[in-house]
């Protein structure tokens, strides 16, 4: 059973066909009757994702069938929906054995990053060889989707002004954006990711994803499949860093062959320290990228929301950053990760948008 966590001290005209990793025997499938709530069918179809009573299902499910996946609740959001942090490995106590923690969906409406960790939670839920050589080298903390009212749709303030009427909103159901209260912890989600999970646990790297606006390019003129950047406050141990970038590296490495691959660098020279990957990085030393998938679901701009037809290999790209980043931790690859990708990574610019939402 779930355990309630008890405090202690040109990419769109590519025509892509992936493989789709093969379910968990209770893997989250969408209910027959649901409302197709898509109103333009060219956009990324809101009913295709998993909503929360899925996920909720889904996690009890492999919580319940797999000993090494734990599922704990850590906390509440605004509108009482809990929230879960998946633990993975056999132990967490294991001073030898590095951990990494993921994070998606602070914002509601950057949800495929969310749809990522789900497969890597199937994935690795099983008991096959490969999974077994993972957690026996590495720990693996996912909190799935931070921001669940807005995920949902469901908040206290008037959100008619977004282009699909807030299906799904940037912020929390308070009108709150989740990525700004990382010192202050005025939010029911940040603190109880920071009590229940960051000051609980001894996290070794972390990646913090999200979902960028659709139409931003590289100089000649393709659009990213996703943008990264490390940690920018000057108050950031070197080692911290370096260690960022090197997870970066890892992560690039992997997904930079992949023919729907565009990947630049975030740009952002931030210092505050609200924004997670700073927050992280200079309060508890711990290394930390920020990803940015393509596309968002809903926005005040046409131009800055996803396409279906994106959606499979926006996924897969997530699924891929973080089985990289697994992999790269427990063979320790990572420790020689070739930082000088960030020398060569390109920047992005956004085209024919007078939206600017970043982290």
């Amino acid at each position: 059973m779930i355990r309630k966590m008890v405090k202690t001290g040109s990419i769109t005209a590519l025509a892509l066909s992936l493989l789709v990793v093969p379910s968990f025997s209770d893997s989250v499938k969408a209910d027959d009757n649901r409302t197709n709530v898509n109103q333009h069918p060219e956009l990324l179809r809101i009913e295709s994702l998993t909503n929360y009573d899925e996920m909720s299902r889904f996690l009890e499910n492999v919580d319940r069938k797999s000993e090494h996946v734990n599922v704990e609740v850590i906390g509440e959001s605004v509108k009482g929906r809990k929230l879960h942090l998946v633990k993975i490995g056999d132990n967490l106590n294991d001073p030898n054995k590095p951990t990494i923690l993921f994070l998606t969906q602070q914002h509601g409406n950057e949800p495929l990053v969310t749809e990522s960790a789900i497969r890597v939670i199937r994935q690795l839920s099983t008991d096959s060889k490969k999974v077994r050589g993972l957690i026996d080298k590495v720990n693996i903390l996912i909190v799935p989707r931070l921001n669940l009212d807005g995920a949902e749709g469901d908040v206290n303030w008037d959100s008619s002004h977004l282009y699909r009427g807030g299906l799904q909103t940037r912020n929390n159901a308070n009108g709150i954006n989740l990525n700004r209260t990382h010192n202050s912890l005025s939010q029911p989600e940040t603190k109880a990711l920071h009590e229940n999970v960051l000051q609980q646990y001894d996290v070794d790297y972390a990646i913090d994803f999200h979902h960028q606006i659709a139409n931003r390019a590289t100089d000649d003129g393709e659009l990213v499949s996703g943008a990264m950047l490390y940690p920018t406050n000057d108050g950031v141990k070197d080692e911290v860093l370096e260690s960022s970038k090197k997870l970066g590296a890892v992560v690039y490495k992997a997904i930079e062959p992949k023919k729907y691959s565009n990947l630049a660098r975030y740009h952002s020279d931030s210092t505050s320290t609200s924004i997670a990957r700073n927050n992280f990085a200079a309060h508890y030393d711990i290394p930390t990228l920020l990803f940015e998938n393509r596309g968002l679901s809903d926005s005040p701009n046409r131009s800055a929301i996803l396409e279906q037809k994106d959606r499979e290999y926006l996924i897969k790209q997530g699924e891929v950053a973080m089985m990289a980043a697994i992999e790269g931790v427990a063979n320790r690859s990572i420790e020689t990760a070739d930082t000088s990708i960030w020398d060569s990574l390109p920047e992005q610019h956004t085209v024919e948008t007078e939206l600017q939402e970043s982290e």
